[in-house]
């Protein structure tokens, strides 16, 4: 793929992303393993991640600061309305989806322009947090996949556990309670790096390639998360009960 710049985050990003490592610092103790591969570090590479708390992006944030990198990320479109955050979002040029709006086909090709610039983007596949009874990846939506076919940039799986033992699916509500349960106990954070995922086998339509260069990016999300369940491969230790179970969305596992 030939990009048609090198993309080089704001200077407001780069604060932010230092700061975040301060904000959680009471909250979580953040371990970080894996990375992303040397000749992946410039750009441009899409980071695929699962998503099980309100908490994740700033974790996530703090776990790319600690290894060296400043993603553009995609972020559901309200937190672009809102009079300060919003501003300080696109500022740091990342990308808004609006889900279930008439916008929602614009984040598409602004996320393929922001690879194509040399940009690391980060993306929840789920498109939510997922509501798996026993809190694994759900089947994820296409876009991650459509992106990579659009651009040919390499999937980098990321995975993070423990975040929901900081903030509950259902904040704000409850939000006071469990900040200060956090801050009592500072729960263990983790997010792991993996391997850059293989979509070079997926055939057929478009569409086809699409739904199995899916399938492989949430195996890989897997794979990167298994080693931080140890212990607890089935049932979560901590368990959220703020969030409503779905099996509408649950996908066959090893």
């Amino acid at each position: 793929m030939e990009t048609s710049t090198t993309w080089r985050p704001p200077l407001l990003w780069r604060f932010l992303l230092a700061l975040s490592r301060v904000v959680i610092l009471p909250l979580c103790r953040l371990r970080v393993t894996g990375t992303v591969p040397a000749e992946l570090r410039a750009g441009p590479v899409l980071l695929a991640a699962n998503h099980v708390s309100p908490f994740d992006p700033l974790i996530m944030v703090a776990a790319c600061h600690k290894i060296g990198i400043a993603p553009r990320i995609m972020i559901t479109g309200g937190v672009f309305d809102t009079p300060i955050v919003g501003a300080a979002m696109r500022a740091c040029q990342h990308i808004r989806v609006d889900r279930g709006d008439s916008r929602a086909a614009d984040a598409l090709p602004a996320a393929a322009q922001a690879l194509k610039d040399g940009a690391t983007v980060l993306v929840y596949p789920e498109g939510r947090i997922g509501l798996d009874p026993w809190m694994w990846p759900e089947r994820g939506k296409t876009g991650a996949a459509r992106m990579a076919a659009m651009t040919d940039a390499p999937v980098l799986p990321v995975a993070q556990w423990g975040a929901h033992a900081v903030l509950p699916y259902a904040a704000p509500t409850g939000m006071g309670r469990a900040l200060l349960r956090a801050l009592l106990r500072r729960p263990m954070v983790q997010v792991h790096f993996g391997t850059p995922v293989d979509l070079t086998a997926t055939t057929g339509t478009p569409g086809a390639q699409a739904m199995h260069a899916t399938r492989l990016i949430m195996e890989g999300i897997d794979a990167a998360l298994a080693p931080l369940r140890t212990g607890e491969m089935q049932i979560p230790r901590y368990v959220d009960t703020t969030r409503p179970p779905d099996t509408s969305r649950v996908r066959p596992r090893p």
